[in-house]
């Protein structure tokens, strides 16, 4: 009994478990190969790797967008607060405070960028006065969406549109955002400084945030907690300041052997001798 009381509270710490689940692609492709982690509620947690290793599969097999693009989760369970969530849709999970920021930004062209912020308090209703509250909000967050407020989004920066879709993201209230891959396509300075609110949002608002990215250097500067996808596997995992200073971490993905730099060269070749392969 204590023991089951004990494992009750350890699951009540996390919002979100996903527990060694596979997933194929057109009933063929085998693209997980059982995956499991856990999101600390409040926390950020970093799912790290390579193009192609299954980042984004993972945050979609969590929001259950899997079947637009004929995936299936075929083993396995996703809970989230102690309930299994592979019978609800993406517009349930939502509800329940679990958006997705989509890899490549993925805003309305058409519509202005507050049109497109209004679009992320649909689904929650509200009224007018609680939705001009929240947009104030976004904008306190993001200065510069309030600036380019009437522009429309298909006609704005890359930086704006990543800052807009965040944004829409906490029109809808969450209490977790699956952010995919926000470093995509943006310049370094800009990369700091999306990194920069997103680890205040998660400071002032308590939002859990789990995020995709390839670029380790930055993730494990702002996570709690990261995780290494290697071909659909979970090949590392641990506290973030621990990764950072892990020396098969420094040098198959900062690109660091010691106290000397490798080259590009050099790294491709220590990848093939990875001691968790």
């Amino acid at each position: 009994m204590q023991s089951a009381e004990k494992q009750s509270a350890q699951n009540r710490e996390f919002l979100l478990s996903v527990n060694n689940i596979e997933v194929v692609y057109n009933h063929v492709i085998l693209v997980l190969k059982g995956v499991s982690l856990k999101v600390p509620k409040h926390g950020i947690t970093a799912l790290l790797g390579g193009n192609g290793v299954g980042k984004t599969t993972t945050l979609k097999s969590i929001s259950n967008l899997l079947r637009s693009e004929r995936g299936e989760v075929t083993r396995g369970t996703i809970e989230l607060a102690g309930e299994e969530t592979r019978h609800l849709d993406p517009a349930d999970l939502v509800r329940r405070g679990i958006v997705q920021v989509m890899e490549g930004r993925h805003c309305f062209e058409h519509l202005t960028i507050e049109e497109n912020l209004l679009t992320g308090a649909y689904i929650r209703g509200g009224d007018r006065a609680e939705i001009r509250q929240d947009l104030e909000r976004v904008y306190s967050y993001f200065p510069r969406l309030r600036e380019r407020r009437r522009s429309q989004a298909g006609y704005t920066s890359g930086g704006e549109q990543q800052m807009t879709a965040i944004g829409r993201a906490l029109m809808s209230r969450p209490s977790m955002i699956l952010l995919d891959e926000p470093s995509m396509g943006l310049a370094p300075q800009l990369v700091e400084q999306i990194f920069d609110i997103v680890a205040e949002i998660n400071r002032q608002e308590g939002v859990t945030i789990l995020l995709a990215e390839q670029n380790t250097n930055v993730a494990l500067r702002y996570a709690n907690y990261g995780y290494i996808l290697e071909n659909g596997r979970v090949v590392m995992e641990g506290p973030a300041e621990e990764m950072r200073n892990n020396d098969d971490v420094k040098e198959f993905y900062l690109g660091i052997s010691g106290d000397h730099r490798l080259s590009f060269r050099d790294v491709k070749h220590y990848r093939r001798r990875k001691r968790w392969l």
